[in-house]
């Protein structure tokens, strides 16, 4: 089966290498930026003008891209081109309500859709292990698992449409939770004389150990803010989850306090970089 993908930005750039290196079948791509289009060609992607001709040449539609307006826009433009036989499979992080919204619309053409985002960072798009959170009918799930393979190790079925989406936003938002708390106990403990290498090795013996905290250690203390998941791409993520909570009138008092933070660090203008650097405005920088 062909596969056509759409959107090659920083994760989707690596995740379309990594389908075209494993899969033993034609793989389209195009994106906005023509650089990033040849720069997939170069490893044996063939480059689409439109998305609209991705979507007529491929059997497997994957999508990769920002925002649930570009999500709506995308599949509203590409639905003429679908009918029974093809798949889309939408990798974005985007609002559940809006994807299951565009799935209804998807699979009015006959074709199937499922909504399959993905957790860890640009070293597992890399590397092909990313986590895929998958929300589709189960038999849906079954077929397109294998593809899925290609960019992750970790595949996990979440249930019908749109859970894939709800279990991410409530993952990203206990990332950046923790994160949080990994700031303020980091910069409470350097006041207090102790440095982050002896805090982290605190952490890592203790109840307090994560993943965060072992990942980031290093850059906490170079402050390299090098982008790895941008400030507004967590921001978006967290605003989501904000907007459904009020939704089901839910409170999640510390999830409105990293909601600020992050606010903060996208009106100072530092979306593009890494959300880690919310640890300066934590510090009060």
């Amino acid at each position: 089966m062909k596969i056509g993908f759409i959107g090659l930005g920083i994760m989707g750039e690596s995740m379309c290498e990594n389908i075209v290196k494993k899969h033993n079948d034609t793989v389209y791509c195009n994106d906005h930026k023509q650089s990033q289009i040849d720069k997939l060609c170069s490893f044996g992607c063939v480059g689409c003008a439109t998305n609209e001709e991705v979507a007529e040449k491929a059997d497997i539609i994957i999508t990769m891209i920002p925002t649930g307006r570009h999500v709506k826009e995308t599949y509203t433009k590409l639905l003429p081109y679908l009918k029974e036989g093809k798949i889309c499979i939408d990798m974005s992080t985007i609002e559940p309500s809006v994807s299951v919204e565009v799935a209804k619309e998807v699979m009015a053409t006959g074709a199937e859709f499922a909504d399959c985002p993905v957790v860890r960072s640009k070293a597992d798009a890399i590397k092909g292990t990313l986590g895929v959170l998958a929300g589709c009918k189960k038999e849906l799930f079954e077929k397109i698992k294998p593809i899925l393979e290609y960019v992750g190790c970790t595949i996990i079925y979440m249930g019908e449409n749109g859970k894939g989406l709800a279990a991410k936003i409530c993952h990203n938002t206990l990332v950046a939770q923790i994160s949080n708390g990994v700031n303020e106990t980091v910069l409470l403990a350097q006041k207090l004389g102790i440095s982050i290498d002896n805090f982290a090795a605190a952490v890592a013996a203790g109840g307090a150990q994560c993943a965060y905290m072992a990942v980031q250690k290093e850059n906490l203390k170079n402050e390299d803010w090098t982008t790895a998941f941008s400030m507004e791409n967590m921001d978006k993520d967290v605003n989501i989850c904000y907007n459904i909570a009020k939704e089901e009138g839910f409170s999640m008092p510390a999830m409105e306090v990293v909601k600020g933070i992050l606010d903060e660090g996208v009106r100072r203008g530092w979306g593009k970089q890494d959300f880690r650097q919310t640890y300066r405005i934590v510090r009060g920088d």
